[in-house]
């Protein structure tokens, strides 16, 4: 068995008090110098250990002081329901509706054709006074010009309640969570540097095989959560088989499917 290198050692020694909180936050950490001397090693394999520590989030560093335990993000509960903008806990500010045209993504989202006119739907999500999620939607603008039931006109009334005024009966909701950085022109409207990690929640309600509408939701990953309600299908709730009963299985049709999302960029999909 190889040995395992140091800088990885002298890591591991800091890293499991911080997570079992024998060094709670704001400890501060000994000096790289008392790092080597203490594990026989390298002021350089010591610089290693704590930026790699500092990568994961775990300590932080502060000019002429030294490294501290990092406090953790408070961690705010999103629910996932079926309202379309549904931020939880979270204050909302609505920035109101306004009409572009589709784009190849959207347009190849909500299957229009690129250069449609659409409506597009802005909110920001507050967490303590700072803006943390960014929601943003999208929706044919044929479906409810001229009706009074436009995403600009029933701010606050769900998609699938505003469309059914026109007739639109949405069935189904899916949901696709993604991992990635944040992008330059996302971070300018949130209070989080650009390539911070963020969860994107993508989002499209349909009527039949019709997408109808389609929105991200872009949180902080370092402040939120996501909360799912997974309705089990009827015979399994009644204690007959079911089916479709691997962890990694899409589950039964009809119901929601998620698989948990983490860093290496797996999704979650669910289906309402």
């Amino acid at each position: 068995m190889l040995e395992q290198p140091g800088y990885l050692r002298v890591a591991e020694s800091l890293r499991e008090p911080i997570l079992t909180g024998e060094l709670p936050p704001g400890t501060r950490l000994p000096s790289r110098a008392q790092l080597a001397r203490r594990h026989a090693v390298s002021d350089q394999v010591a610089r290693s250990a704590l930026r790699l520590l500092m990568a994961e989030g775990l300590i932080e560093g502060r000019a002429g002081s030294g490294y501290y335990v990092r406090a953790p993000a408070a961690e705010l509960l999103l629910p996932r329901a079926a309202h379309a903008c549904d931020l939880g806990p979270l204050r909302t500010e609505r920035l109101g509706a306004r009409s572009e045209t589709a784009s190849a993504a959207v347009a190849q989202r909500l299957g229009v054709r690129v250069g449609e006119p659409l409506y597009q739907t802005e909110c920001l999500g507050y967490a303590q006074g700072t803006p943390i999620a960014l929601y943003i939607a999208w929706e044919p603008a044929l479906l409810t010009l001229n009706t009074g039931r436009t995403p600009g006109e029933l701010a606050e009334v769900s998609v699938a309640d505003r469309l059914a005024g026109v007739g639109i009966v949405v069935d189904r909701v899916e949901e696709q969570v993604s991992v990635r950085n944040l992008r330059e022109p996302e971070a300018r409207r949130l209070a989080l540097a650009p390539g911070a990690t963020t969860l994107v929640i993508q989002r499209t309600h349909f009527a039949g095989r019709r997408p109808v509408e389609t929105s991200d939701l872009i949180v902080s990953a370092d402040h939120c959560r996501l909360s799912y309600q997974l309705p089990l299908p009827r015979s399994s709730a009644e204690g007959a088989p079911g089916r479709g009963g691997g962890p990694f299985s899409g589950g039964s049709r009809g119901t929601e499917r998620a698989s948990r999302a983490g860093p290496e960029g797996a999704e979650r999909t669910a289906a309402e």
